[in-house]
């Protein structure tokens, strides 16, 4: 008989009270397919899912209490926020087990994450640089490796990390169970588990890059940047938007969005990009959570980092340049069996952009019109022009005897010319 609650999985005590605990009454798609064979262990699994599923239980079935003074488990994952993400996960579902959890990332000292380490650890959730750095040092010891995680490997893998994966592939046990999770299944992930996974079960709960059924997606076509800063506001005068997340393409327009809205009564706003400090994005995630904190403005940086339950809208001001990265924005709404809306703005520029994103989730984003409400600003020349260029050159990637209407590089004046129009006008 198939399982269809988590006591079914036979977890002890201490586990089912921390899942009863959160929250949690029925295990997700990949949970009911994953925990058996993880938990069994021996099998490697490449498991294809969206984000906010969950997998940490069955590991924590196989590790069960401290053991030994080096790590049992590793987990690699792209970014500072989401080593802090799956920590807090393991923090909350192990707090009933005497399991040490060690995060490892970058942006802070090493001298306390070898203070941990020396400790003795279980289970080290890593970004992969940080990880070797501490490795090399002569400061960690993976000989005692069991299961080796590879979580979110798109984005690992758009983010450039492949030599830093197959040198601590180079480094860890032949012996071990290997686990690998990724919300889409495109080539690279593919050659990534062929790589370094000899025979594996593929688990896939849903047709690739779809999202979430939970969330309800709506796009507006926008003219340019200014009308785009009009129907934020007016949208944001809805109540029902109680936790938003706006994404934003570039620290640059991070931070004019931020200042626009700062301006306004809109409610408590934070910014996080790459150039905020790492102390400054923790207590704003950590704000944003708690509920202290209205609107939160980010870049991808952070659009697989946040992992909150009550987030009631995603705001897409400027489209994704990786189009996996659409379904993992919206995927921070719709978590947890609540409902969720995911609304996109789109210029000329950014439909170009949506219609491939289209093709790639196999289905189209409702459009609605623009709410008469909102003032449609006036077009700034160059704005247009520059969009009129990067179009000219998506079309000549796609195809290289397209001859576009711009065949000289304007350079970046522009960039300081808007910026400074920007600020003046708000």
């Amino acid at each position: 008989m198939e399982p269809q609650s988590f006591a079914d999985f036979n977890l002890n005590k201490q586990i089912l009270s921390a899942i009863e605990e959160l929250g949690y009454t029925q295990p997700s798609a990949i949970q009911l397919k994953c925990i058996p064979v993880i938990a069994a262990g021996g099998q490697d699994v490449l498991g294809i899912a969206p984000t906010g599923t969950g997998k940490t239980i069955p590991l924590l079935k196989k590790l069960s209490h401290a053991q030994g003074e080096h790590p049992r488990v590793l987990i690699l994952v792209p970014t500072r926020e989401l080593v802090k993400q799956v920590e807090e996960q393991f923090l909350q579902l192990s707090k009933n087990l005497d399991l040490r959890i060690v995060p490892l990332y970058g942006g802070v000292g090493m001298k306390e994450q070898i203070e941990q380490i020396e400790k003795g650890v279980d289970v080290i959730v890593a970004t992969p640089g940080r990880l070797m750095d501490i490795y090399l040092k002569g400061e960690l010891v993976l000989k005692q490796l069991k299961v080796m995680v590879i979580d979110e490997a798109d984005k690992m893998l758009d983010m450039g990390f492949l030599p830093q994966l197959n040198r601590i592939l180079e480094v860890i046990p032949n012996k071990r169970q290997n686990l690998l999770f990724s919300a889409t299944f495109h080539p690279k992930v593919e050659k990534l588990a062929n790589d370094f996974m000899l025979y594996y079960l593929r688990i896939e709960v849903e047709q690739e890059a779809t999202p979430i059924d939970l969330v309800e997606q709506r796009l507006y076509e926008v003219r340019n940047f200014k009308t785009k800063l009009n129907l934020l506001l007016y949208l944001l005068k809805n109540e029902e938007m109680s936790r938003v997340i706006v994404f934003v393409k570039t620290r640059t327009n991070a931070e004019n969005v931020y200042r626009f809205l700062e301006r306004r009564e809109v409610g408590e706003i934070r910014v996080l990009h790459a150039n905020k400090g790492q102390n400054t994005r923790i207590n704003s995630m950590n704000d944003f959570k708690e509920g202290n904190i209205r609107i939160l403005v980010s870049t991808d940086v952070t659009a697989r980092g946040i992992d909150v339950a009550m987030v009631t809208h995603v705001i897409n001001f400027d489209s994704p340049l990786i189009y996996d990265d659409y379904v993992h924005r919206i995927g921070r709404t719709g978590r947890a069996m609540n409902k969720g809306v995911a609304i996109s703005f789109a210029n000329k520029l950014d439909l170009w952009h949506y219609v491939k994103i289209e093709k790639r989730i196999r289905m189209e984003i409702p459009k609605l019109p623009l709410p008469p409400e909102v003032i449609i600003a006036d077009d700034i020349e160059y704005e247009i022009k520059d969009m009129e260029r990067e179009i000219d050159d998506l079309r000549k990637k796609d195809d290289p005897t397209f001859q576009g209407a711009f065949h000289q590089k304007k350079g970046k004046d522009y960039i300081k010319k808007f910026n400074r129009s920007f600020r003046k006008r708000t």
